[in-house]
């Protein structure tokens, strides 16, 4: 060694031993803990066994993959890299005296060489925030530390180890770090793949990692030479190489087959950390298991897609699909958008709030049939109605503009009648309906008034996972319960004590009757024909729906296990061409159901304590001929009855005589500056020979009365021509009267 470099070598000695006593506080972690502490800039979000669904940009200010182990790094780029950065790098103990010796000289005659630095001096300087490089060089403080760092390093970490870390957190391009990101972005394979000319770029890359294509091209073919001795280089072929390389972008951050419910996993674990500080690990986990399954997700998303490709010429661009197990709430597939079919692939058509058209019937007749309003065998009038509201006369019609006159409310509910719909709602009450749809999770914003009988007919606005979800309610005997998309710990004893123990939101007879309903081909010919896309070789219940001016379309529907929504319109609220209930959502659902089922089977479910099934006829229609044929039906056990006909039983005017005004729960505020004898509440009926009592006490006659309302909660009662109580409202009534003998007549 020559003596000027001895006495450097020397003097560097001195000045790390005296660095290394000043600063003892100079420890390194171990590699353990800096792979575990290690971050990918994406989460990348899995189904429920562990498959890759999504990979979703979590961190904007710099672009990491994932930690790579040593042995998953191609053996070229290993050789790269150390002949590049660190030649000696297996025969050192973390500073390569000959390089500081070298580069010392050097820099003494001026000449250009490469540094003295190690590979295990950098990854210290990448570990330690305080020996990190600046933008004007480190101070020689820091090239101290940084030593001591590394002989500590090599004192306590493997080579393996050493060099397995720092292509994991070696910053390359822009805001690449580490080799996988490097790999994904500019060569679109994963790092074992890298051959040597990929190699040679990827360590050209470390030590200008923002130089010119053809810099970087240069120092990338010396590389190539000094792996490939005695071998010609094609150092042009290199250059081209490179430079398309380098503004190369194919790593993308959020690429895969599920976006819509990956940002949802998200935020709820986002929320679930801001809300519960002490578990705010899984927020910053880079992987995230999800409940989905990831072949049936990519046979739902191939399958809306293909479907609305052969709906393109009826202006049909997006839809959504999501399927639910019943008995836990797991989203087992969520399909947001058609993706690249659509204008606004963004907007999640499983959260999205639209108007879900014939949808909601089942619910509303699931409730009638639970109050004993009607039966599935209950004759409903199918004709013109015009049915008297605060805004004016409200006249629904039938989607193809035609009445089926009298007919069962099985029939009516099948066949997706309109008008029966309505009359049924009249029956329950607009607010009555709308609390139990909030009960059952759909986000109602306003009241029942406010919608009035056109709720029937789904012109509320409802998401398609709450509307699934309120199907899956169905499906389970009435029992609510919430979906996930992430697993729930077991549930324990006393979790599923208390489960039992809570009273359905639907009585589970009412439930058994609408999924009997609507698994019954045969009550759904009068609209959907014998040979329906509805109908399955396996036990399913199901339900279309088109809201108004054809701009949604859907089909919400269960088997034994799966509960399965589709919805298909347009993002941008635009009206469809000439899509119905079996064009439009069926055929994905049904395609669906299928793929569900093809190995499982789907059994009818067993009928709940408290019901009869009873052997009915139905009287003769205007022309002589029965209403329906007779068949068996099931009944709530008192409500049965061998005979329904337009004169007996639950029939026309049974159901008609019903209060329309006021609804049910109404608070009414007397106002002090109105003379109180002025004031009155109106009320209005439906029904023949009908008379009104208040609490309990006659009151009126006719289809309509006016009452001088008193201080307090009332009844009020609606009586028909045999003294039977046939519907009732609740009142309250708030602010000073008068309460006279008169005032209570």
């Amino acid at each position: 060694m020559p003596l000027l470099a001895l006495s450097i070598h020397r003097a560097f000695a001195v000045a790390l031993l005296s660095a290394a006593c000043a600063h003892p506080s100079w420890a390194l972690v171990s590699f353990e803990d800096v792979k575990r502490d290690f971050r990918s800039s994406d989460t990348a979000v899995l189904d429920r066994n562990g498959e890759l669904l999504q990979r979703v940009r979590t961190d904007a200010t710099v672009r990491r993959g994932q930690w790579i182990a040593l042995a998953d790094v191609s053996p070229a780029l290993r050789t790269a890299m150390v002949l590049s950065e660190d030649r000696r790098f297996y025969e050192h103990s973390g500073i390569d005296w000959r390089a500081v010796s070298s580069a010392a000289w050097s820099n003494l005659w001026n000449t250009r060489t490469r540094g003295a630095s190690t590979i295990t001096m950098q990854l210290s300087g990448l570990l330690d925030e305080d020996l990190r490089r600046a933008s004007g060089g480190r101070s020689f403080t820091q090239k101290i530390g940084q030593t001591v760092a590394a002989t500590q390093l090599e004192r306590n970490w493997r080579k393996d180890q050493i060099l397995e870390a720092y292509l994991n957190t070696v910053p390359f391009r822009g805001e690449i770090v580490g080799i996988d990101a490097l790999s994904r972005t500019l060569f679109s394979k994963a790092p074992s793949g890298l051959d040597a000319r990929e190699a040679a770029v990827a360590a050209a890359l470390v030590r200008a990692p923002n130089a010119k294509p053809a810099l970087v091209a240069q120092r990338a073919c010396e590389v190539l030479r000094a792996m490939e001795p005695g071998q010609k280089v094609d150092c042009d072929a290199i250059d081209m190489f490179t430079s398309a390389a380098v503004q190369r972008r194919a790593f993308d951050a959020n690429e895969g087959i599920a976006p819509h419910a990956a940002r949802r996993v998200l935020r709820e674990l986002r929320d679930v950390a801001a809300t519960n500080p002490t578990a705010p690990q899984k927020a910053k986990d880079t992987s995230v298991r999800t409940t989905l399954r990831a072949p049936l997700q990519r046979f739902a998303l191939d399958s809306l897609q293909r479907h609305l490709r052969e709906l393109r010429d009826r202006h049909v661009e997006d839809g959504a699909l999501v399927v639910l197990d019943n008995a836990s709430g797991e989203v087992l597939a969520w399909v947001g958008s058609s993706g690249p079919l659509s204008q606004a692939a963004e907007v999640d058509g499983v959260t999205a709030l639209r108007q879900p058209g014939s949808t909601l019937k089942p619910l509303l007749y699931g409730q009638a049939i639970a109050e004993k309003r009607i039966t599935a065998a209950s004759l409903i009038e199918d004709s013109s109605a015009q049915i008297s509201t605060a805004s004016g006369l409200y006249i629904p019609q039938n989607y193809d503009r035609q009445f089926k006159g009298p007919v069962s409310a099985r029939t009516a509910l099948a066949a997706s009648l309109n008008v029966p719909a309505v009359r049924t709602l009249v029956m329950v009450s607009p607010e009555s309906f709308a609390r139990s749809l909030r009960a059952a999770g759909l986000p109602l914003r306003e009241s029942g008034d406010y919608y009035g009988y056109s709720l029937a007919l789904g012109s509320a606005e409802v998401s398609l996972l709450s509307l699934a979800n309120a199907y899956r309610m169905v499906a389970n005997g009435g029992r609510y319960g919430t979906t996930t998309l992430t697993a729930r710990p077991p549930a324990t004893p006393a979790d599923k004590a208390k489960a039992a123990a809570a009273p359905p939101l639907l009585d589970p007879r009412a439930a058994f009757i609408v999924g009997d309903i609507l698994s019954d081909p045969n009550a759904r010919t009068r609209t959907f024909g014998l040979d329906s896309i509805l109908s399955t070789r396996f036990w399913t219940a199901v339900k279309t729906g088109t809201s108004k001016d054809m701009r949604d379309n859907w089909a919400v529907g269960w088997s034994q296990r799966y509960t399965v929504g589709v919805w298909v319109g347009n993002a941008s609220g635009a009206s469809m061409w000439d899509v119905s209930g079996t064009s439009g959502a069926a055929p994905v659902w049904a395609e669906v159901m299928r793929f569900l089922h093809a190995r499982e089977p789907s059994r009818a479910p067993a009928p709940p304590t408290g019901l009869v099934e009873a052997r009915v006829e139905f009287g003769p229609a205007a022309d002589g001929n029965a209403i329906e044929a007779a068949r068996s039906e099931w009944f709530l056990q008192g409500t049965e009855q061998p005979l329904f006909a337009l004169d007996t039983g639950m029939a026309t005017d049974a159901f008609a005589a019903r209060i329309t005004a006021p609804s049910d729960g109404t608070i009414i505020a007397l106002d002090p500056d109105i003379p109180p004898l002025r004031q009155r509440v109106r009320f209005e009926s439906e029904g023949r020979g009908v008379q009104w009592r208040i609490d309990g006490k006659p009151f009126a006659r006719g289809n309509s009365a006016q009452w001088l309302p008193w201080p307090g909660r009332h009844v009020i009662e609606l009586v028909d021509a045999s003294g039977k109580v046939v519907d009732q409202r609740k009142l309250e009534v708030r602010g000073a009267g008068v309460v006279t003998k008169s005032a209570r007549r």
